[in-house]
């Protein structure tokens, strides 16, 4: 029994990459001593501790899984072994859990029975992209995906081009990996020429992009990133 129980999030590597090339040794040992584990995919947590340990026995861990069709009343009940001593472990599909993931209900239940918190440093691409881009890191919004709707979606860009104006403030987003390449056509077609778009591709991976160019630009270059996990960024 643990004198205090710690809620442990482990980030997790963003491609296909071996854990210890993107993860502190430190992360890596702590896993070790974590039975309990509440985790976004099943499948990937369980694939993430073996590649981290081939010595983990994954049938003598506890796994709960929290994804976004989780219903809320369920989440204070996955804290119930931090109840007896006991530490959990968060693991999301991929980066930081917690960060535009659903792990984020499980740390606002600890939080609101006084557990400990312990966020481990791990990559987030969110932050990677914002580094690599050249745009204003002391300014920015992460938008995560745009509507579907296309008036909604037209107001949404709309939006972030008026708080690029306004404040130069670094807008971030996401799409479905297959959906890139129309993405960024659409993009192409609806914002000023001269604005900056980023595109972060595969990163920490082997095909890892981070180009910045102006829409004008982009428009010429008809680029492929179809079924590639990316982020977008836009700023002028």
């Amino acid at each position: 029994m643990e004198n205090t129980p710690k809620l442990y999030l482990f980030p997790v590597p963003l491609s296909d990459v071996a854990p210890e090339q993107v993860l502190p040794g430190s992360n890596l040992q702590l896993l070790l001593g974590i039975r309990y584990f509440v985790v976004e995919n099943l499948r990937s947590a369980r694939r993430f501790l073996k590649a981290c340990h081939k010595s983990i026995n994954i049938d003598d861990l506890d796994f709960t899984e929290l994804s976004e069709h989780t219903p809320p009343g369920e989440v204070d009940a996955m804290l119930a072994p931090m109840a007896r001593g006991l530490s959990i472990g968060v693991i999301s599909e991929a980066g930081c859990p917690a960060v535009a993931d659903p792990g984020a209900d499980l740390v606002a239940a600890a939080q609101r029975r006084g557990y400990e918190v312990v966020p481990l440093v791990g990559p987030s691409s969110i932050l990677m992209s914002l580094m690599g881009s050249g745009f204003n890191g002391q300014c920015f919004t992460f938008n995560g995906y745009l509507p579907i709707d296309a008036r909604a979606r037209a107001g949404k860009l709309k939006d972030m081009q008026q708080a690029i104006r306004r404040d130069r403030c670094t807008q971030i987003f996401i799409e479905t990996p297959y959906r890139n390449n129309k993405l960024i056509e659409e993009l192409c077609r609806v914002l000023p020429p001269d604005m900056l778009l980023c595109v972060a591709s595969d990163i920490t991976g082997p095909r890892q992009r981070i180009n910045t160019r102006r829409i004008d630009q982009w428009r010429r270059i008809k680029p492929d990133y179809d079924k590639i996990p990316a982020i977008f960024l836009l700023n002028s």
